[in-house]
């Protein structure tokens, strides 16, 4: 079952990166790495972090074990449904009316003339949350009943959006583009949500709302969501590490020169499709089946589950990260240099990427050895170890950015990934992590990657020449 959730998950990613990757090169080749494509992407840039935390597992892990435990699961669902998309659309409203001062916490280094420029569509943007939400917990619903098909190909459709909004506005100017570009993440949303919706009727779980909105007339306050929201807070702290530091490294990079936004988005965009194809696909398959094997006291049989993603991921992270490394030049050649999007612009990018590559590896794996802590209710420790890793990524972070410009934000926040795993190693046991490791699956590990780093040199050398 797990297999077949991973696969699905991988698929699904797979689908919409390369809608991901079509829509981030029509962006490079249209607007550029520019003022216009730093506001979009700072506009975009607090919707998609939430986006990123609730869809990479924190609402999941803290919602279907409550769900579980319910025992009236509709009421529960009901209740925890009301209660956040009341608090996301006021709080969107609460961000248009004060667009100006959430513009500047997002972008502390624009003038107010970028500012007043950027707050528009920061409004706009932010209403993409409340949509998000709901596929979120629509999509919670449809885990616990092992269906994993529709989220995962659905954020295919904020992509198909885009693309449809920058081909249609291409012969615009730079602004209309990025209005353009605004709604069309309105209009994504929208798609997501219908397409969980119909995945519901079919599983027929839309009775859920209908039976809790009617027991909530005649209800006390449960006790389980007392609990979830006590995991789901410290769930949020926990996965989003990542998230916190690319928003940092964005907010510092509004005091670069222009197009510095820019080269750290694209350069996460690269970085971001291995992790989410393996450690996140991976993370979300096997997250149940450990849950239960822990539940049932069954540690044997989910260290050996914990032993098998860690050398799957260990490999493919591996050789993505050398891959992603020697060939960054020629991958943001190849992926955004074209129109608008120059020369410079792809070096910079470049030293991004090869910068983030380095982190490839230690967020994966953290990845699923949070989950080992998920599984057993200590959403308190992981969110204390994101803490420590948030912590290093900012003294990281100011320390670097003056001798290294924009790629020193990238390698502080690949350097605070190790912080990150090294304590969520400690917490999961260095003992049982000890016992996982195997000599024998080193060495093939070093001797697949030296062959990788000689074919990819020779390669490289090749595919120079045609650049």
């Amino acid at each position: 079952m797990f297999l077949k959730s991973f696969f699905t998950n991988s698929a699904g990613i797979l689908v919409s990166r390369i809608f991901g990757f079509i829509r981030d090169l029509l962006s490079a080749s249209i607007l550029g790495a520019n003022l216009y494509s730093d506001i979009f992407f700072i506009a975009f840039k607090l919707p998609n972090l939430f986006r990123r935390i609730f869809a990479e597992g924190a609402f999941t892990q803290s919602f279907i074990p409550n769900f579980a435990k319910a025992k009236k699961k509709s009421l529960f669902s009901y209740k925890i449904f009301i209660r956040f998309i009341l608090f996301l659309l006021l709080f969107s409203l609460f961000v248009t009316l004060f667009s100006d001062f959430f513009t500047k916490l997002i972008a502390i280094g624009f003038d107010e003339k970028k500012i007043k420029l950027a707050s528009t569509f920061v409004a706009i943007n932010f209403y993409y949350l409340p949509l998000i939400f709901c596929v979120s917990f629509f999509a919670a619903l449809l885990q616990y009943k092992n269906h994993f098909a529709t989220t995962s190909f659905s954020t295919a459709l904020l992509n198909i959006s885009l693309i449809t909004a920058l081909l249609y506005s291409r012969n615009l100017n730079k602004q209309d583009i990025v209005y353009a570009m605004s709604y069309a993440v309105l209009i994504g949303g929208v798609l997501q949500v219908i397409a969980h919706l119909i995945a519901l009727k079919k599983k027929r779980l839309l009775k859920i709302f209908v039976v809790g909105y009617r027991l909530s007339k005649k209800s006390k306050k449960q006790k389980q969501s007392k609990i979830f929201y006590k995991s789901f807070y410290h769930a949020i702290l926990g996965n989003s590490t990542a998230q916190i530091s690319a928003f940092l490294d964005t907010w510092l990079a509004s005091f670069l020169a222009s197009g510095s936004i820019s080269y750290l988005y694209y350069g996460n965009r690269v970085f971001q499709l291995p992790l989410a194809l393996f450690a996140i696909a991976l993370s979300v398959g096997i997250f149940p089946k450990i849950a239960r094997m822990l539940k049932a006291n069954d540690e044997q049989n989910a260290l050996k589950l914990m032993e098998k993603s860690f050398w799957f991921l260990t490999f493919t992270l591996s050789i993505s990260m050398v891959g992603g490394i020697i060939l960054s030049d020629e991958i943001t050649k190849l992926l955004f240099q074209r129109g608008s999007f120059t020369d410079i612009n792809a070096l910079h990018t470049s030293q991004v990427l090869s910068m983030y590559m380095i982190g490839l590896l230690p967020y994966g794996l953290s990845k699923i050895f949070s989950l080992w802590l998920y599984s057993k209710n200590q959403q308190k420790i992981a969110a204390k170890i994101s803490l420590y890793s948030l912590g290093s990524n900012v003294l990281l972070s100011l320390a670097l950015i003056k001798p290294l410009g924009v790629a020193g934000l990238a390698l502080a926040s690949s350097i605070s990934g190790f912080v990150l795993f090294i304590f969520t190693i400690n917490s999961f046991g260095v003992k049982q992590f000890l016992d996982i490791i195997s000599l024998k699956k080193i060495l093939q590990l070093l001797l697949i990657l030296s062959v990788e780093v000689a074919l990819l040199l020779w390669f490289k050398d090749i595919i120079d020449v045609y650049i």
